[in-house]
């Protein structure tokens, strides 16, 4: 039987990108003269990139959308030297390989920053499988992506958890039952995480770290 699996969001969990995305976003959609305000983009980060782009784009603009998404890939790309682990982001892996769990990086992340993610994190040798956009149609809220690193990761919902940073991570892992830890590094409030069901919110990595026997991932290995 494969060993319990944590699933690892990337983006805003183990790598502080967030507010680069936000950033790139705002950008597009001012180059197509779209007025949309970045609390409403940071809102959805997270979020499929189609998703975000349906909520956003006005009806009578639609034919923007592809554009708008083009405009982004590109701006954040012109970003990624600003690129960096967050807090205690690769330790977390370590401990977590060293706890005898599997690491899975279960990210919807496009594979050209993908690339780029794991390069930052630089952890290859501890982590046991990968997913990204490729792998469903459409991402997070949808369950897919979960539930493509679970068959990957060779487990049951039940012998893996989850971590993220927004509401959409936590939706998602919910609706295909494992449970989701939260995290606040990617700029979303505790109360928000907790409402769509977080079963334990922490700081960052390190707050995780520093608590990491006692927390749903200590329980999961001892239950190994």
């Amino acid at each position: 039987m494969a060993e319990p699996a944590v699933l690892f969001d990337i983006d805003g969990t183990l790598v502080d990108t967030n507010y680069l995305h936000v950033h790139a976003w705002l950008r597009a959609f001012a180059d197509v003269d779209l007025d949309v305000e970045a609390w409403r983009i940071h809102h959805r980060i997270g979020m499929d990139g189609s998703t975000l782009l349906d909520e956003l784009v006005p009806d009578d603009a639609e034919d923007l959308a592809p554009r708008v998404k083009e405009l982004h890939t590109k701006y954040y790309r012109e970003t990624t030297g600003l690129i960096r682990p967050l807090a205690a982001g690769r330790d977390l892996l370590d401990a977590v390989a060293d706890m005898g769990l599997q690491v899975v990086l279960a990210t919807s992340a496009p594979e050209d920053e993908l690339k780029i993610l794991r390069e930052v994190l630089d952890r290859e040798d501890v982590v046991s499988t990968v997913t990204s956009s490729e792998d469903v149609e459409t991402a997070k809220p949808k369950p897919d992506i979960v539930e493509v690193a679970l068959e990957r990761a060779g487990v049951t919902a039940e012998r893996a958890v989850f971590l993220g940073d927004t509401v959409w991570d936590v939706r998602a892992a919910s609706r295909a039952g494992v449970a989701c830890i939260g995290l606040r590094s990617g700029g979303i409030g505790q109360r928000e995480l907790e409402a769509e069901g977080a079963v334990a919110i922490y700081e960052d990595p390190r707050d995780l770290l520093n608590q990491l026997r006692d927390s749903p991932i200590g329980r999961l290995a001892a239950e190994r």
